[in-house]
């Protein structure tokens, strides 16, 4: 059985392997930390349950008085990356196991956070609507049914929905099809916030729907899209012989046909996170109002300094976006406290390494790790929890700039296998990081609301 290297040599052969083969042109033993998440508190999940033992979620740590041990391993990496020509002053990574502080190199200084902008995202949007919000878009008609035509318009009223997609609007049209409508004699009228395709243009979303509620305008996209559902699926014929048009307000005779129910808030937030989707983030960023709050809502959450979270945006599309390392790790903390009443975790709102599909699946990251990547020109950033076998779950965040995006990829990825060589990977996800099975078959809806 091979004896794991003491993370002094991973680290070492860490670096080594990244100067080695990444240009600035190219996109001891350790002492065990007592304190971990074993500790217990009751939490009650309903007032007709019995209280049951929860692990605590650990608090952000102090960032003065690290291990010294890796803390000094942390420093020596970071002077080989400056001896190589990367500026130490763009790097910074926050390292805790427990409420315990690993190392802290630079971490409260804000820099350039990419798409781990989406976990404060994530947590204003889960803080202001809750995990099982779901966003309401309402069809209605202007006229009465006759056979088998809508004798008057198609109106949509928008609400916000980020994932109003080619399937949506398939299980809508069918849906239509079976109250009667195969025809609009009116227009397609477009009012609120109606998104499709992640398009904020709603000239543009009342397009597409028109196109999705009518298989023989279909585009190679929507048949793709539905070649991915039942093979019973019908095919919605609902034709539409006006113009789509934008409105400010509905019609004043709009008369409710369907309330269209988006996937849960948590099941959203997932899909965003798995595909790192920029304009979801953006939408959701939007509904609770805007950049600024979000950052307002994050840094409290996190517990860290204003200073430490400033954001132009929901989505990481910005260099302005920028988030310490240690308000980083903060922000999983957070979400991961929010969610434990509701009996969630981390895994309900981002890809577990080794089970859950998404942009992280060709890196080679340690299983049962729950993370978020960022990427944006000269930047990259990589933060979570990991499970280890000797010191529980370490909650990390790491950050890079310059250009060197596959280097400092590959450094993440080192330096949490370093943590499995030393520390020792886990078979299973622990307790803590477990996503609830119950929320699986959690989806969008339709209910009518009138037969017309």
């Amino acid at each position: 059985m091979l004896k794991p290297l003491p993370l002094t040599t991973v680290l070492s052969l860490t670096l080594v392997t990244f100067t080695a083969g990444c240009s600035p042109q190219s996109n001891p033993s350790q002492p065990s930390v007592n304190e971990n998440e074993i500790d217990t508190v009751s939490v009650a999940e309903s007032p007709a349950e019995a209280e049951l033992q929860k692990p605590v979620v650990p608090s952000l740590a102090a960032p003065d008085n690290p291990n010294p041990a890796i803390q000094a391993q942390i420093e020596q990496y970071m002077n080989g990356l400056a001896a190589k020509g990367f500026a130490k002053e763009n790097h910074g990574i926050w390292i805790q196991a427990g409420n315990t502080l690993l190392a802290n190199y630079q971490a409260t200084v804000p820099l350039p956070a990419a798409s781990i902008t989406k976990i404060a995202t994530s947590l204003a949007a889960l803080q202001t609507f809750g995990p099982d919000h779901q966003f309401i878009t309402l069809i209605g008609a202007t006229g009465a049914v006759e056979n088998g035509v809508l004798q008057g318009d198609l109106v949509i009223e928008g609400g916000e929905d980020p994932f109003f997609v080619w399937e949506e609007a398939i299980a809508l049209g069918n849906l239509l099809n079976q109250m009667g409508i195969q025809q609009v004699a009116g227009n397609l009228i477009i009012t609120g916030k109606f998104y499709m395709n992640f398009e904020f243009e709603p000239l543009t979303s009342g397009t597409l729907l028109r196109q999705g509620l009518n298989s023989q305008l279909w585009t190679p996209a929507a048949q793709t899209q539905y070649q991915t559902l039942p093979p019973d699926t019908p095919k919605p014929q609902v034709a539409i012989a006006g113009s789509v048009q934008v409105s400010p307000t509905p019609p004043s005779n709009v008369q409710p046909l369907i309330r269209h129910y988006s996937f849960p808030l948590a099941e959203l937030i997932k899909k965003m996170n798995q595909y790192s989707n920029n304009k979801m983030a953006d939408m959701l960023a939007n509904s609770v109002g805007g950049a600024n709050v979000v950052a307002q809502q994050a840094a409290a959450a996190a517990g860290v300094p204003q200073s430490e979270i400033t954001l132009v945006n929901g989505s990481g599309l910005s260099d302005q976006n920028k988030i310490s390392p240690r308000a980083a790790s903060g922000l999983f903390l957070a979400i991961a406290r929010y969610l434990q009443p509701y009996n969630m975790s981390l895994g309900d709102v981002l890809a577990v390494v080794g089970q859950d599909e998404g942009i992280l699946n060709e890196r080679p990251l340690p299983p049962f790790a729950i993370v978020k990547s960022g990427s944006l020109n000269n930047v990259s950033a990589l933060g979570g929890a990991l499970p280890t076998q000797q010191q529980g779950i370490i909650w990390f965040s790491t950050m890079n700039m310059g250009y060197n995006l596959e280097g400092f990829r590959a450094q993440q990825e080192a330096l949490l296998q370093s943590f499995i060589s030393q520390w020792g990977g886990v078979q299973s996800l622990p307790e803590p990081l477990q996503p609830n099975p119950e929320r699986v078959n959690k989806t969008s809806s339709n209910e009518i609301v009138n037969e017309i």
